[in-house]
Order: structure tokens, then C-alpha cells, then sequence
């Protein structure tokens, strides 16, 4: 019998959109190596459509919160749907960056300097001496990143506004110079190493994410094998101390002339779009992108 996936999109975090995309070009390869799909635009009524539907599989290609902190992987663990990506515990510790900076660097993975603090303390004085990187606590797509720029006097305002949509909390991390390079990780494999820049600027903001010709993706990275190996180790390495399961996604940063590394997050609900990196990293690893969203239904479980 043909196995009935139900891909989760949409929701209402400020990353809908890049997840409506996300799941459309899921559902569309799902469709292409035979599964029956449907598409589902999550709302606040979604444990209602899934009991309704009763998919044999839930597709998980909502991002940011909601969707990728452990909300509705704990919903289908009621409804006993087995779902893609990671389960409750490792979703909700991946997205609080700070914690899982902490577990990760227990385990031996090197990671930035940093503080967390609310954003009107960040608004008030430097967290840090300057540069440093600004960033919400729950938020992915670099969503809410502020670089704070050496020399500058004053902390940014912006943090402090009404209207300021990424919550009370951020991180302060010290800046790392160098290249942006991610690694990605299938079950108990890497993917390989691909090295980010952006195509204008010189920060790989939502904008140089999702938009076509934003960024430069050089894959495989050309680095030093012993810092490739060293990536893939580390990848692999946080993967596995915050419990994440199915496919996910490592970001770092390198510096050559200091030869500093450091692991920024994990990605539990890394972008499936056209111009993302994981289905890139995959088809240098010899998978195709049926073959890859194909793999994750399979291995999709419950308990994860």
C-alpha cells in the first residue's frame, strides 16, 4: 500500500514563508517517488486535521518555533504520528541557542564566547567588547542577527523597540572572523562541507539565504582537509550530544590566520528549498533530492 505523507508547512512563526517553500518543494519530490501526499498549512487547529487525516507519516517542514522547538513533535507523539527530524527533547534544546551551546561544548566542540541577556540590557551597554554578534535565543535563518561592528560607541537600539519581533531574549557572541561553513548530517553520516558567502555584503542574512543568486555556495568547501575532517567530526559530534535524529545541519565559522573554529548551531529543520544547502551537500554525497526527502520518511519513528 502506498504510504500517506502529511507534509506540516506554513505555520505562523516569522519563517512561514521560507517554510511554505520548504514543504512545497518536499511534497513535490515526495509526490516524485511515489508517496501520496498532502499538503498542510498548519494552523492552531492542527491536532484536529491530523486526527481527521491519520497520515501514516508526518513530513516536519515547518521552521522556528512552533515547528522546530519541540511544540509540534510533542503533539505528534500524543497523536502517535511518526514524524521526520528530531524529537521533542533535542527540537526544543537546538533552538535555545545558548543551552545548546553548553551541551555541545561539554562534549567537546568548540564554540564562541557568549552571553545571554534580555534585549533592553543589550540595548543599554555592550554585552561585549565589540565586534560581536547579536542574536534571538529561538529564532533560525538568521532571523533578528545583529553584527555589532569594532569601534562602534553605542549598542543598537533597535532591540529595545516595541515593535521588536524575536523575543525578550538574545545571545552575545563574540565575532569570528574568517569564512561561514556548514556541515550537514544524515543519521550517522556527514554529508560533507560547504563553504557560504554572500553574494553582496558581507553577512549571510535571511535575504542572501532565500533569495536566488543571494549567496555563493562552494561545495565541497576547499579548506584544509585536517579542518574538513575536523568540521565533520564536530558536526557529527553535536548532532549526537543534543540527540537530533533524522537530517540536520552544523553552521561554523573558520578563521586562517588565527586557526580558530568554532560551532555556532545545529539546525534541527535545516531549509529544503531550491537554493538551500542540505539537498546541495546530499547530491554531493550521491543522493538526489527524491532520494534524500525518500530517506527521511523512511526513517521518520515515534520516541525520537
Amino acid at each position: 500500500m502506498t504510504k500517506h505523507v502529511a507534509v506540516l508547512m506554513g505555520g505562523w512563526s516569522v519563517e512561514r514563508e521560507v517554510s511554505l517553500n520548504t514543504g512545497d518543494g518536499c511534497a513535490r519530490a515526495l509526490e516524485s517517488v511515489g508517496y501520496r501526499v498532502t499538503r498542510i498549512d498548519v494552523q492552531r487547529d492542527i491536532a484536529d486535521v491530523l486526527d481527521r487525516l491519520r497520515p501514516d507519516v508526518a513530513f516536519n517542514a515547518l521552521h522556528g518555533r512552533y515547528g522546530e522547538d519541540g511544540t509540534i513533535q510533542g503533539l505528534l507523539e500524543i497523536l502517535r504520528i511518526p514524524y521526520t527530524h528530531s524529537g521533542v527533547l533535542a527540537s526544543a534544546l537546538a533552538l535555545r541557542k545558548d543551552r545548546a551551546k553548553t551541551v555541545v561544548a561539554a562534549a567537546g566542540v568548540p564554540v564562541a564566547r557568549g552571553v545571554t541577556l534580555s534585549r533592553f540590557e543589550a540595548a543599554k551597554k555592550h554585552p561585549l567588547p565589540p565586534p560581536y554578534v547579536l542574536k534571538p535565543i529561538n529564532e533560525g535563518s538568521s532571523v533578528g542577527v545583529i553584527i555589532v561592528k569594532k569601534g562602534r560607541e553605542h549598542p543598537p537600539q533597535e532591540v529595545a523597540r516595541e515593535d521588536w519581533p524575536c523575543g525578550d531574549m538574545l545571545l552575545a557572541e563574540s565575532f569570528v572572523a574568517g569564512r561561514e561553513l556548514t556541515c550537514a548530517i544524515m543519521g550517522d553520516r556527514s554529508l560533507g562541507v560547504t563553504e557560504i558567502r554572500a553574494a553582496t555584503g558581507e553577512f549571510y542574512d535571511y535575504d542572501a539565504k532565500y533569495t536566488k543568486g543571494g549567496s555563493i555556495h562552494i561545495c565541497p568547501a576547499q579548506i584544509l582537509p585536517k579542518i574538513y575532517q575536523q568540521i565533520e567530526e564536530c558536526a557529527l559530534t553535536a548532532h549526537q550530544a543534543i540527540g537530533c535524529r533524522g537530517v540536520s545541519r552544523s553552521d561554523f565559522r573558520y578563521d586562517d590566520e588565527s586557526d580558530t573554529l568554532v560551532w555556532l548551531e545545529v539546525n534541527t529543520q535545516p531549509g529544503m528549498t531550491e537554493t538551500s544547502l542540505v539537498p546541495e551537500l546530499a547530491a554531493h554525497a550521491g543522493l538526489n533530492f527524491g532520494e534524500l526527502v525518500k530517506w527521511m520518511v523512511e526513517d521518520a519513528s515515534l520516541d525520537r
